[in-house]
């Protein structure tokens, strides 16, 4: 006996039809995931207070990066890693020598592009010396003698020979070690957005049968 077997061409074609609706299902549905993400990582940082400029640091990309694929998948990451990884976990920082943490005051100022300044930058920038306090109770100090401050704030060399108008001013406060407290729940968003796909996925793929 001999068999024959003719497999019908529009069988094939509704096949592949379905793969390629596969395809742009799961596409679309890791784009949307992705970019959703991104999103809500977005406002969690600048709901947290931490600005829009490390907000702005997350970004996403997909793959492929162009085309349409069963295995598209979604990459979100934040071009601060250190910093927004710190406000995630909340960690407990020690100084890496093992002394003390310097926390600048408002007096201390800023640098460059608002960046905190250390004790050397700030003796360097100001042209005055820090003087180690001691104290039991409290956190230790840096202060500037013969100090003014300025308008904004900040304690600056004072040029008044009388002495007129000079302080010891605290520069920056000295701890052994600080807890940052955690103000973000990344893994949140990201179990919210996995637990999203496979609707997304379905979503997309009645809505291409539709179109």
């Amino acid at each position: 006996m001999k068999l024959k077997l003719d497999i019908d061409p529009d069988i094939v074609a509704m096949m592949a039809a379905e793969v390629a609706a596969g395809e742009r299902a799961v596409t679309a549905a890791m784009r949307e995931a992705g970019t959703g993400l991104k999103t809500a990582w977005r406002l969690q940082i600048t709901g947290a207070g931490l600005g829009t400029r490390l907000a702005n640091s997350i970004r996403s990309q997909n793959f492929p990066r162009s085309g349409e694929s069963l295995e598209a998948a979604a990459l979100v990451w934040s071009k601060a890693p250190v910093i927004v990884g710190a406000h995630d976990t909340g960690p407990l920082i020690r100084s890496k020598d093992g002394f003390w943490l310097a926390i600048p005051t408002e007096a201390a100022g800023r640098g460059l592009r608002g960046a905190k300044l250390t004790p050397g930058e700030w003796e360097r920038r100001r042209g005055l010396r820090l003087r180690f306090v001691y104290r039991r109770r409290g956190p230790s100090l840096l202060v500037a003698d013969r100090a003014r401050i300025n308008t904004r704030g900040q304690a600056v060399a004072s040029r008044a020979k009388t002495g007129r108008n000079q302080v010891t001013a605290p520069i920056f406060l000295l701890v052994p070690q600080v807890k940052l407290p955690k103000r973000l729940d990344l893994a949140r968003d990201a179990d919210r957005a996995l637990d999203s796909v496979p609707g997304l996925i379905v979503a997309n793929w009645v809505e291409g049968r539709l179109a």
